[in-house]
Protein backbone atom coordinates (compact mmCIF):
# COMPACT_ATOMS: atom_id res chain seq x y z
CA UNK A 1 0.00 0.00 0.00
CA UNK A 2 1.25 3.46 -1.11
CA UNK A 3 2.47 5.32 2.30
CA UNK A 4 0.45 8.73 2.77
CA UNK A 5 2.43 11.42 3.24
CA UNK A 6 -0.20 14.56 3.41
CA UNK A 7 -3.10 14.29 6.05
CA UNK A 8 -5.55 16.39 7.72
CA UNK A 9 -4.14 19.72 9.17
CA UNK A 10 -5.19 19.80 13.00
CA UNK A 11 -7.41 22.21 12.82
CA UNK A 12 -9.88 20.90 10.01
CA UNK A 13 -10.15 17.22 12.23
CA UNK A 14 -10.40 18.94 15.96
CA UNK A 15 -13.62 20.85 13.62
CA UNK A 16 -14.60 17.74 12.01
CA UNK A 17 -14.98 15.71 15.24
CA UNK A 18 -17.12 18.42 17.08
CA UNK A 19 -19.13 18.48 13.91
CA UNK A 20 -18.57 22.36 12.61
CA UNK A 21 -17.16 21.34 9.47
CA UNK A 22 -19.02 22.84 6.19
CA UNK A 23 -20.27 19.71 4.58
CA UNK A 24 -18.37 19.15 1.30
CA UNK A 25 -15.28 19.64 3.63
CA UNK A 26 -16.78 17.17 6.15
CA UNK A 27 -16.51 14.40 3.44
CA UNK A 28 -13.38 14.75 1.86
CA UNK A 29 -11.61 14.41 5.72
CA UNK A 30 -14.02 11.66 6.39
CA UNK A 31 -12.90 10.13 3.30
CA UNK A 32 -9.29 10.79 3.78
CA UNK A 33 -9.75 9.31 7.45
CA UNK A 34 -11.26 6.15 6.31
CA UNK A 35 -7.74 5.76 4.05
CA UNK A 36 -5.48 6.89 6.90
CA UNK A 37 -4.83 5.16 9.81
CA UNK A 38 -2.61 8.20 11.37
CA UNK A 39 -5.73 10.79 10.93
CA UNK A 40 -8.09 8.09 12.00
CA UNK A 41 -6.61 7.24 15.53
CA UNK A 42 -6.13 11.20 15.63
CA UNK A 43 -9.71 11.92 15.44
CA UNK A 44 -10.93 8.78 17.38
CA UNK A 45 -8.47 10.57 20.22
CA UNK A 46 -10.35 13.40 20.03
CA UNK A 47 -13.79 12.19 19.80
CA UNK A 48 -12.58 10.65 23.11
CA UNK A 49 -11.33 13.36 24.83
CA UNK A 50 -14.19 15.51 23.99
CA UNK A 51 -16.83 13.10 24.95
CA UNK A 52 -15.10 12.99 28.44
CA UNK A 53 -15.02 16.84 28.81
CA UNK A 54 -18.72 16.76 28.46
CA UNK A 55 -19.35 13.91 30.62
CA UNK A 56 -17.02 15.56 33.24
CA UNK A 57 -18.41 18.91 32.88
CA UNK A 58 -20.94 19.81 35.41
CA UNK A 59 -22.87 21.56 33.64
CA UNK A 60 -23.82 24.53 36.38
CA UNK A 61 -28.08 25.32 36.22
CA UNK A 62 -29.05 22.56 33.98
CA UNK A 63 -31.78 20.22 35.04
CA UNK A 64 -31.05 17.04 34.57
CA UNK A 65 -33.18 16.49 31.84
CA UNK A 66 -32.20 19.88 30.12
CA UNK A 67 -28.22 18.07 30.32
CA UNK A 68 -29.85 15.23 28.74
CA UNK A 69 -31.37 16.88 26.03
CA UNK A 70 -28.07 18.74 25.56
CA UNK A 71 -25.57 15.51 25.34
CA UNK A 72 -28.42 13.97 22.92
CA UNK A 73 -28.09 16.83 20.41
CA UNK A 74 -24.27 17.18 20.74
CA UNK A 75 -24.01 13.22 20.10
CA UNK A 76 -25.99 14.04 17.10
CA UNK A 77 -23.54 17.18 16.04
CA UNK A 78 -21.17 14.67 15.99
CA UNK A 79 -20.40 13.02 12.40
CA UNK A 80 -20.47 8.96 12.52
CA UNK A 81 -17.18 7.40 12.10
CA UNK A 82 -16.76 6.32 8.88
CA UNK A 83 -16.57 2.95 7.49
CA UNK A 84 -13.96 1.71 5.64
CA UNK A 85 -14.75 -0.60 3.33
CA UNK A 86 -13.77 0.51 -0.34
CA UNK A 87 -15.49 0.46 -3.88
CA UNK A 88 -13.21 0.25 -6.26
CA UNK A 89 -11.26 3.60 -5.96
CA UNK A 90 -14.01 5.03 -4.08
CA UNK A 91 -13.81 4.88 -0.19
CA UNK A 92 -17.01 4.12 1.67
CA UNK A 93 -18.40 8.39 2.51
CA UNK A 94 -17.73 8.67 -1.26
CA UNK A 95 -20.00 6.04 -2.28
CA UNK A 96 -22.49 7.11 0.35
CA UNK A 97 -22.13 10.26 -0.90
CA UNK A 98 -23.12 9.03 -4.37
CA UNK A 99 -25.77 6.95 -3.08
CA UNK A 100 -24.68 3.76 -4.49
CA UNK A 101 -25.17 4.60 -8.38
CA UNK A 102 -21.46 5.37 -9.56
CA UNK A 103 -20.08 8.77 -10.46
CA UNK A 104 -21.89 10.82 -13.65
CA UNK A 105 -18.93 12.05 -14.94
CA UNK A 106 -19.35 15.67 -17.08
CA UNK A 107 -16.63 16.22 -19.77
CA UNK A 108 -14.52 19.49 -19.17
CA UNK A 109 -12.20 19.41 -22.22
CA UNK A 110 -8.82 17.28 -22.32
CA UNK A 111 -10.08 14.41 -21.19
CA UNK A 112 -10.83 15.90 -17.67
CA UNK A 113 -13.79 14.44 -16.24
CA UNK A 114 -15.82 15.94 -13.14
CA UNK A 115 -18.96 14.48 -11.13
CA UNK A 116 -20.77 17.21 -9.10
CA UNK A 117 -21.54 14.85 -5.34
CA UNK A 118 -23.20 18.43 -3.50
CA UNK A 119 -23.05 21.99 -3.94
CA UNK A 120 -24.60 24.84 -1.87
CA UNK A 121 -24.11 28.15 -0.21
CA UNK A 122 -21.03 26.74 2.26
CA UNK A 123 -19.36 24.78 -0.88
CA UNK A 124 -19.28 22.18 -3.35
CA UNK A 125 -17.67 18.70 -3.66
CA UNK A 126 -16.93 17.26 -6.83
CA UNK A 127 -14.89 14.04 -8.07
CA UNK A 128 -12.47 14.73 -10.90
CA UNK A 129 -10.72 12.28 -13.63
CA UNK A 130 -7.01 14.30 -14.66
CA UNK A 131 -5.78 11.05 -17.58
CA UNK A 132 -2.09 10.57 -16.22
CA UNK A 133 0.62 13.71 -17.99
CA UNK A 134 -3.09 16.29 -18.54
CA UNK A 135 -2.23 19.21 -16.63
CA UNK A 136 -5.17 21.36 -14.71
CA UNK A 137 -5.40 24.42 -15.89
CA UNK A 138 -3.53 27.16 -13.92
CA UNK A 139 -5.25 28.72 -10.81
CA UNK A 140 -5.29 29.79 -7.51
CA UNK A 141 -8.16 30.04 -4.92
CA UNK A 142 -10.95 32.51 -3.63
CA UNK A 143 -10.95 30.71 -0.46
CA UNK A 144 -10.11 26.75 0.80
CA UNK A 145 -9.86 23.98 -1.37
CA UNK A 146 -9.45 20.29 -0.35
CA UNK A 147 -7.80 17.80 -2.79
CA UNK A 148 -8.07 13.96 -1.57
CA UNK A 149 -5.91 11.39 -4.49
CA UNK A 150 -8.43 8.44 -4.61
CA UNK A 151 -6.17 6.65 -7.61
CA UNK A 152 -3.42 7.61 -9.61
CA UNK A 153 -1.53 10.75 -8.39
CA UNK A 154 -0.42 14.53 -9.29
CA UNK A 155 2.24 16.72 -8.66
CA UNK A 156 2.26 20.55 -8.64
CA UNK A 157 4.59 23.27 -7.11
CA UNK A 158 4.41 22.11 -3.41
CA UNK A 159 4.94 18.53 -4.10
CA UNK A 160 3.38 14.95 -4.72
CA UNK A 161 0.38 13.82 -3.99
CA UNK A 162 -0.79 9.77 -4.24
CA UNK A 163 -3.10 8.28 -2.96
CA UNK A 164 -4.66 8.99 0.09
CA UNK A 165 -2.94 12.13 -0.19
CA UNK A 166 -4.75 15.16 0.76
CA UNK A 167 -3.71 19.03 -0.61
CA UNK A 168 -4.63 22.04 1.32
CA UNK A 169 -5.16 24.96 -0.71
CA UNK A 170 -5.84 28.45 0.08
CA UNK A 171 -5.45 31.82 -1.76
CA UNK A 172 -1.90 32.20 -1.29
CA UNK A 173 -1.17 29.12 -3.70
CA UNK A 174 -0.90 29.32 -7.26
CA UNK A 175 -0.31 26.02 -9.03
CA UNK A 176 -0.86 23.83 -11.71
CA UNK A 177 -1.91 20.26 -11.21
CA UNK A 178 -0.15 17.80 -13.56
CA UNK A 179 -1.07 14.18 -13.37
CA UNK A 180 1.52 11.50 -13.33
CA UNK A 181 1.82 9.27 -16.11
CA UNK A 182 -0.64 5.60 -15.73
CA UNK A 183 -3.81 5.40 -14.67
CA UNK A 184 -5.92 8.38 -14.15
CA UNK A 185 -5.27 10.70 -11.63
CA UNK A 186 -9.08 10.62 -9.44
CA UNK A 187 -9.25 13.09 -6.75
CA UNK A 188 -12.20 14.39 -4.30
CA UNK A 189 -12.30 18.16 -4.35
CA UNK A 190 -14.18 20.66 -1.92
CA UNK A 191 -13.72 24.37 -2.45
CA UNK A 192 -16.11 27.24 -0.37
CA UNK A 193 -14.98 29.78 -2.86
CA UNK A 194 -14.92 29.33 -6.86
CA UNK A 195 -11.57 29.13 -8.33
CA UNK A 196 -9.47 31.71 -10.16
CA UNK A 197 -7.94 30.65 -13.38
CA UNK A 198 -5.22 32.63 -15.09
CA UNK A 199 -6.06 31.47 -18.99
CA UNK A 200 -9.48 32.94 -20.47
CA UNK A 201 -10.66 30.02 -22.35
CA UNK A 202 -11.03 28.35 -18.54
CA UNK A 203 -12.57 31.32 -16.86
CA UNK A 204 -15.64 31.42 -19.68
CA UNK A 205 -16.10 28.01 -19.00
CA UNK A 206 -16.48 28.48 -15.54
CA UNK A 207 -19.62 29.29 -15.06
CA UNK A 208 -20.84 26.31 -17.09
CA UNK A 209 -18.86 24.06 -15.51
CA UNK A 210 -19.69 25.37 -11.84
CA UNK A 211 -16.05 25.44 -10.94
Amino acid sequence: MTQIVHHVPERLLVAYAAGTLPQAFSLVVAAHVSMCDECRAALEAHQAVGGALLEDEPLINLSGDMKADLMARLDDAVPDEPVYRRDGPFPAPVVAAMKGRGPRWTKLGGGVKQSILSADATGSVRLLSIPGGQAVPDHTHGGLELTLVLQGAFADETGRFGAGDLEVANDDLEHKPIAEPGPDCICLAATDAPLRFRALVPRLLQPLFRI
